[in-house]
């Protein structure tokens, strides 16, 4: 793949029926390689393609004369007051999509207003870009850790100094799934990766996935949530996980929050999806700590069966970068509004005035 890589650069508001759609446009306007390393999973792409089969497991109960109207859809997680419970998903190389990169994103997602924007270490924009796109809107920060942790102390430090309010640590990418349409592709990232630069020879520029997972850091464990938190004085989330056995182990180590995720289908492929293992992980946690979910969500009927299965919040993913691709930074805030809406109309036919009563909502096992 050549690193003369044209991103699409058009910004206008989008009319979104279904977010099924994006996907198929966009792949019409983004560079072959950048949008099937979007797009694409890991292995047989079954994992990728359960995570959103997956939620027809469940079936939401229509209620009525319930009393309900103009549902609220506010929330909030720590200090954060949200105006809809779902938020945007740390993804690397926004830039992959359109030429704004992640400034795009935060600035799509700052001007629907009202949510929060979860920045990846593998940003192909820099702390001060992302920042001129959110101004006061509220950010966390996803870390890859590096085998070097006064490294690591000075990533972190540049991300609290430039407004996290949380880390989040990504548990589940010690290596590259086998990505099979990058490695068909020969993909490379066209631009590098300042927010890691300090530890990554070229800062990933010209590099595959497999280059770039090998520079960071492999061996992660349970001392590495104490090591962020004791550094950062932050709350850390741990990103990944799958199970019971896994969250509990997490929050015995400290974390603040527990991230259901299997990384969009794009790690072990052959896994459940994550909506799949997301109950069993609300029970063991048991409201001890808040829990994010992500990983297939396109429908405001997911992120209702999310917060009724035990997700506290929802993050999204390839529908932005969809978006963001076809819309600049309006079509991010196109995504967002279109999320806000669809979510409202299910929540009224369900009879839920709240984000509260969602979470109270019984679902029933369709198969």
């Amino acid at each position: 793949m050549s690193t003369n890589y044209n991103a699409p650069t058009e910004v206008k508001d989008l009319e979104i029926v279904n977010t099924y759609d994006l996907a198929i446009e966009a792949e019409a306007i983004v560079p072959h390689g950048g949008y099937h390393y979007i797009t694409g999973g890991s292995g047989d792409e079954f994992t990728l393609e359960r995570n959103v089969s997956a939620w027809n497991k469940k079936g939401i109960i229509p209620r009525v004369v319930a009393d309900v109207e103009f549902p609220e859809t506010d929330t909030k997680i720590f200090e954060h007051e949200l105006k809809v419970p779902f938020i945007m998903a740390p993804i690397a190389a926004h830039g992959l999509a359109h030429e704004s990169k992640e400034a795009g994103t935060a600035r799509g997602i700052r001007e629907f207003g009202g949510s929060l924007m979860s920045i990846s270490a593998y940003s192909g924009a820099t702390f001060e870009e992302i920042d001129e796109g959110l101004q006061d809107n509220p950010r966390w920060f996803q870390i890859y850790m590096s085998k070097n942790d006064q490294l690591n102390r000075e990533i972190l430090d540049e991300a609290k100094n430039t407004g996290a309010s949380a880390i989040i640590l990504t548990a589940d990418a010690t290596i590259s799934g086998n990505r099979d349409r990058d490695d068909k592709n020969k993909f490379i990232y066209p631009f590098g990766m300042p927010l890691v630069s300090n530890y990554m020879e070229n800062a990933g520029l010209n590099m595959s996935l497999n280059n770039v997972y090998a520079q960071s850091k492999q061996k992660i464990n349970l001392e590495d949530i104490k090591f962020i938190k004791d550094h950062t004085d932050l709350p850390v989330f741990v990103k990944g996980v799958q199970c019971a056995e896994d969250a509990l182990a997490a929050i015995g180590a400290g974390a603040d929050g527990i991230w259901v995720s299997n990384h969009g289908g794009r790690q072990l492929d052959g896994a459940p999806s994550s909506f799949e293992m997301l109950e069993e992980v609300s029970t063991a946690v048991a409201g001890k700590v808040p829990i994010v979910f992500d990983s297939g969500v396109r429908r405001g009927e997911h992120i209702f069966k999310a917060l009724a299965s035990g997700a506290d919040i929802v993050a999204l993913g390839r529908p932005v970068l969809y978006g963001l691709a076809l819309g600049g930074w309006k079509g991010v805030r196109s995504v967002f509004e279109y999320f806000e809406k669809d979510l409202k109309r299910v929540m009224q036919l369900a009879g839920t005035q709240n984000i509260e009563e969602v979470k109270k909502a019984r679902l029933v096992d369709l198969d």
